[in-house]
């Protein structure tokens, strides 16, 4: 009886092994293939990362600290008393997305764009994070507009006389909102806000 259990044993294990090594054989499963980008994908994903970083800094600035400047904390040697509020950080960045993307889908802006500042009249926190909001929802739209066949055309510029590209439209609205992004985290900071982009990730 000791040497049938001794037996079984054996063979399960012999089983076992042969088992693993015939797995271990097989040639490792290739993962499926991926799309090949696009032009409008690439663009897109570029929209989304600004988008998400701008969006979460301006819903992180409490409704009262809207119209900070850095002027109110009367920095010695410093000169802040023309600089945009960050309610007015944001409303630019919006309205800048609006006069470039608008050309690449033939929509118009929804609102007076007040030379790139946008609408006096809208001081709201939720308002001007919709405007914010709306204008990125155009963002993605106007990227996937683009393709390998009119990415260089010539479209009005939103800045006055002449033409500019589409390419130019779609990547410069994502440059230009990164620039304002910087100035908006240092809003943040310095009302002791450390910005969602920076906080620890779980």
């Amino acid at each position: 009886m000791k040497h049938l259990k001794q037996i079984c044993l054996l063979l399960v294990l012999t089983f076992a092994v042969t088992s693993f090594a015939q797995d271990a054989a097989k040639p490792a499963a290739s993962p499926a293939p991926q799309p090949a980008p696009t032009i409008a994908l690439v663009i897109d994903r570029e929209v989304s990362i600004i988008e998400k970083q701008l969006v979460d800094a301006a819903e992180a600035m409490p409704e009262d600290k809207f119209n900070f400047t850095p002027e109110s904390m009367k920095i010695p040697g410093s000169d802040y008393k023309t600089v945009r509020t960050f309610a007015q950080e944001v409303k630019h960045v919006a309205t800048v997305n609006f006069m470039l993307w608008s050309p690449l889908t033939g929509e118009k802006p929804p609102v007076d764009i007040n030379k790139g500042n946008g609408p006096d009249s809208m001081t709201s926190k939720a308002d001007i994070v919709k405007y914010l909001k709306d204008s990125y929802a155009l963002g993605h739209r106007a990227a996937k507009s683009m393709t390998a066949e009119n990415v260089v055309a010539m479209v009005p510029s939103p800045f006055g006389a002449g033409q500019i590209s589409r390419l130019f439209c779609a990547t410069f609205a994502v440059s230009h909102a990164f620039d304002h992004y910087g100035q908006s985290v240092e809003y943040l900071r310095m009302n002791g806000i450390v910005p969602p982009a920076s906080r620890p990730q779980n």
